[in-house]
């Protein structure tokens, strides 16, 4: 039991940013990213005996994050951030220096993406490699540099976009 302890303590303390980015990029909301967080390890830590080591662990857990993201999404009946992000910005804009201020309009954007395009550039952003990523969308590691080319191509524009308003 010690030695599960120990292992899960490292794996969450090696995983737990990447997943919260995750889960604030389908969430917009710090309470529900951090109940998220807490949801996917509470599943990593009851499911570690079964991870057979056929993938790499950070790739397990960001499957389950997902899942558990979309869960929510789905039992929550809304899109996410669309209704949260505008709130979230305007509460927080004098809070923000300029950088954050463009990190939170960076959200924004990530928040008008598809469900799949979100997953992707959140990884990206997170630096999670480009082979770890393909093998969590479930798609080829070309065809992910196309998709990833093309989610970079939509976000500068709606930045742009919310720049000029």
């Amino acid at each position: 039991m010690a030695d599960k302890d120990a292992a899960f303590k490292q794996i969450f303390e090696a995983n737990s940013k990447k997943i919260y980015h995750l889960c604030y990029g389908y969430t917009g909301d710090d309470d529900a990213a951090n109940d998220l967080l807490q949801d996917t390890f509470l599943k990593v830590w009851q499911n570690l005996d079964k991870f057979r080591n056929q993938a790499q662990i950070s790739t397990w857990i960001y499957r389950i994050a997902v899942n558990t993201c979309l869960t929510y999404l789905r039992s929550e009946k809304r899109q996410a951030k669309d209704e949260l992000t505008p709130q979230l910005a305007e509460t927080r804009r004098e809070e923000f220096s300029e950088k954050n201020e463009q990190v939170a309009l960076l959200y924004k954007c990530i928040s008008k993406l598809e469900e799949t395009e979100r997953i992707i550039i959140t990884m990206v952003l997170d630096e999670v490699p480009y082979p770890e990523i393909a093998e969590i969308s479930g798609i080829t590691e070309g065809n992910l540099r196309v998709k990833i080319y093309r989610i970079k191509q939509r976000l500068t524009d709606l930045f742009n976009h919310y720049e000029r308003l």
